[in-house]
This record gives C-alpha cells, sequence and structure tokens, in this order.
C-alpha cells in the first residue's frame, strides 16, 4: 500500500467535514500500530477476552466423504460473540479510547458487527449507536435484540433498499455531523483509508495463526485458503499473512444470489465494474447508467455491492482468485456441514464451504485447504428454514 492505495483502489473520496476526523484516525493509528504497550494490550484483549487463538479444525469426516484433499476449518465462529467481527472492534474500540473518544457508531448487515461493536462498547464503557438497514433487522432479528441487550440503540435504516450500503451511508452522514466524541468503527476492509488498512491489520490475527497452527500440525503450509468475501474483512484477514507465498492458492467466495447471469447478485468481482462509493475506488455492481445497482443474497452480511480495495489489487495482479457461489450452493453447504461436522457455520461462511466442496474432490489427498468459518449460524437458522419452506419462529 502507498499513499492510502493499493494500485489504483483505495484513496480518500469523502467531504470536507470529513477530512478532519480521518486525518485524525491516520495519525493516531500510524503512532499506535507499533506501540507495545497498545499491542500488548489488544493481545490480552484478544487472549483473554475473546477467546484467541482460535482452533484450526481438521474436518476429518467432510474430508473423507469428499475425497482428496485434506480440509481444515479456522474456527473464527468460536470467537466471542460468534464471528471474526470481534478481532476488528476490539481493536478499534481500544483505539478509540486512546484517541478520547466516548461514542461508538457502526453499520452492520447480518449484524454480528453491530453485536461486537456493541459489546466493546459496553466493555469499554462507551455509548454505542448501530445503522442496520430495516430489511436486515426483520432477517436478523435475534441479533437487533443482541445489540440492544448490550446497550446499542440500533437505527433502522429505510432508505434505499433498506440493506448494508445504506447503512454504511448512513453511519457515515452521523460521523460527519459529530466528528469530536464519536469514532465510526467500520466493519469491514472498505470505506476511505486509513479503514482498509486498519480492518485488515486488526483481522490478520486470523491468518498469522492459521499459518503457525498448519506448520505446527501439518509441517508446511496450505495449498489453498478459502474464505467468503462481502466487502472483504475475513477474507483478506484470512490471506494476509500468505500474500508473499506464491504456491498457496488465495481464494475468496462471492454471494452470487440467484446467479450471476440475474440481477439478483451481490458477486462484485464477477459483474461490477471500477467505481467509487462510500469513500473508495474499487469495483462495484452498477446499472448500465453507473449508478450503484441493487444487490441480493440470502446472506444479509454479504449484500453489499462494492469489494475492498486491496481485493480489487489482488484480483487485477493474479494474486487472488474470486468465485461467485449462489444462495442454493450456499444453503446446501449449510446443511452439509452441519451434518457432516456438526457445525452449524454462519450462511456467509457456507458460501465458502460450498466452494470447497466443488475444488476439494479434484485435488490430491496430500494436499490441504483451509476454510475460515467466518461466523456461527444461529442467526441464520430461521431465515434458512424459511428458503427450505419450513416457517419457524425465532
Amino acid at each position: 500500500m502507498i499513499n492510502g492505495r493499493f494500485g489504483i483502489y483505495g484513496g480518500q473520496y469523502i467531504p470536507e467535514t470529513l477530512m478532519n476526523a480521518v486525518i485524525e484516525l491516520e495519525k493516531a493509528y500510524d503512532h499506535y500500530k507499533d506501540d507495545p504497550g497498545f499491542n500488548r494490550e489488544l493481545t490480552e484483549l484478544f487472549n483473554e477476552y475473546a477467546g484467541r487463538p482460535s482452533r484450526l479444525y481438521y474436518a476429518a469426516r467432510m474430508t473423507k466423504d469428499l475425497g482428496g484433499a485434506k480440509i481444515y476449518l479456522k474456527r473464527e465462529d468460536l470467537n466471542h460473540t460468534g464471528a471474526h467481527k470481534i478481532n476488528n472492534v476490539l481493536g478499534q474500540a481500544l483505539l478509540a479510547k486512546k484517541m478520547g473518544k466516548t461514542r461508538l457508531i457502526a453499520e452492520t448487515g447480518a449484524g454480528q458487527h453491530g453485536v461486537a461493536t456493541a459489546t466493546a462498547a459496553a466493555l469499554m464503557d462507551m455509548e454505542c449507536i448501530v445503522f442496520m438497514g430495516e430489511e436486515d433487522t426483520v432477517r436478523q432479528a435475534l441479533n437487533v435484540y443482541r445489540m440492544r441487550l448490550l446497550g446499542a440503540e440500533v437505527i433502522p435504516v429505510k432508505t434505499g433498499t433498506a440493506t448494508l450500503k445504506d447503512a454504511v451511508s448512513e453511519a457515515m452522514r452521523e460521523w460527519s455531523s459529530r466528528v469530536s466524541d464519536t469514532h465510526y468503527c467500520l466493519g469491514s476492509v472498505m470505506g476511505p483509508h486509513p479503514f482498509p488498512a486498519i480492518v485488515r491489520d486488526f483481522q490478520s490475527v486470523i491468518s498469522r495463526e492459521i499459518k503457525e497452527q498448519i506448520l505446527e500440525k501439518e509441517g508446511r503450509l496450505p495449498d489453498a485458503v478459502l474464505a467468503c468475501v462481502g466487502g472483504g474483512s475475513n477474507a483478506i484477514g484470512s490471506f494476509y499473512h500468505f500474500i508473499d507465498d506464491p504456491d498457496v492458492r488465495l481464494i475468496g467466495c462471492e454471494a452470487a444470489g440467484r446467479g450471476i447471469d440475474t440481477l439478483e447478485t451481490a458477486a462484485t468481482i464477477a459483474t461490477g465494474k471500477l467505481g467509487i462509493f462510500h469513500g473508495m475506488k474499487s469495483y462495484f455492481c452498477q446499472d448500465a447508467d453507473g449508478q450503484i445497482a441493487p444487490v441480493y443474497s440470502i446472506s444479509a452480511g454479504l449484500d453489499y455491492p462494492g469489494i475492498g480495495p486491496e481485493h480489487a489489487y489482488l484480483h487485477d495482479i493474479g494474486r487472488a482468485e474470486y468465485v461467485p457461489v449462489t444462495d442454493e450452493e450456499a444453503v446446501q453447504a449449510f446443511e452439509y456441514l452441519a451434518r457432516t461436522e456438526g457445525i452449524i457455520a454462519a450462511i456467509e461462511s457456507a458460501h465458502a464451504v460450498a466452494h470447497a466442496m466443488k475444488i476439494a474432490p479434484y485435488l490430491s489427498p496430500d494436499q490441504i485447504i483451509v476454510i475460515t468459518i467466518s461466523g456461527r449460524g444461529d442467526k441464520d437458522c430461521a431465515a434458512i428454514a424459511r428458503y427450505r419452506g419450513e416457517n419457524i419462529h425465532e
């Protein structure tokens, strides 16, 4: 990354009202990221509060059933709050405290980032406001309750498609109106610089642990690392420490919704074009007039119309590959993992499981793939049941 850009991607495309806040954040992060005291506190929070390191689990039954490659699961679903989101939030909340901020705001789609932000705010005695698309508050009612239980105010966003992109827009508006005491705890590797770098660095604990754990278990690096991609925080976290290891394939699994040949998709790399939105230059799903297109996925956490700038760059240089996975494939993988390994993964994570199910049988038994299970699937059970025609109450 040079001057806040990954190749041509990234940058700071923001209104003047936010420039001072972004500059203040960049200075603070540049100071604290290498500060031994800050990193000691963060490591203690990771280990004692979030429950890190998360396990790298050998999926023996799945490996045997599919044939081919050995399959390991990086169990981010075992973190406190049930997802990888807590890694980034603990880092940003600690940074905000060091900056003298007393209030956290956040956007959320599936609700896991909102829950993590509300959790950190409760832990650190900070006020918390979470913006969530009205459509997502219905799909993820359990997480809305969890956030309110933790003391956060959840504001349903009714504009646009009433989903994740609209929640991001509303959070940015709120931040620009009150920067003095407020930190915007952005949940993915997107937005204006320095957010893509900050979120990546806090999430890179995932790949650091995968590398240490797989070397301990197998004595070598994996042949492929797979993770689901919306904005892309768990994926860049899973990829980061392998970027300079060219023999490790990095595979991001996008939400294709009802198919990339339909308008009901959120597969940005597969269908998007270069654009500028939410403070960054990257790939975005756009209509014929270049406007940001409505997107769709069964997964509330993946139905974002863009992708983080570092992912766009990794795609362009051929270092990472990005594949579309449909709702139906993800639901089948959700059910398959539950029945084979007794693990109910988030529907987001199931997109990566689905692609692993496709490629594992074609790899040799001496090859290894790692799938990041970015979150647990309790929140998705009612939605998947509805998808299968069964109406259960949450």
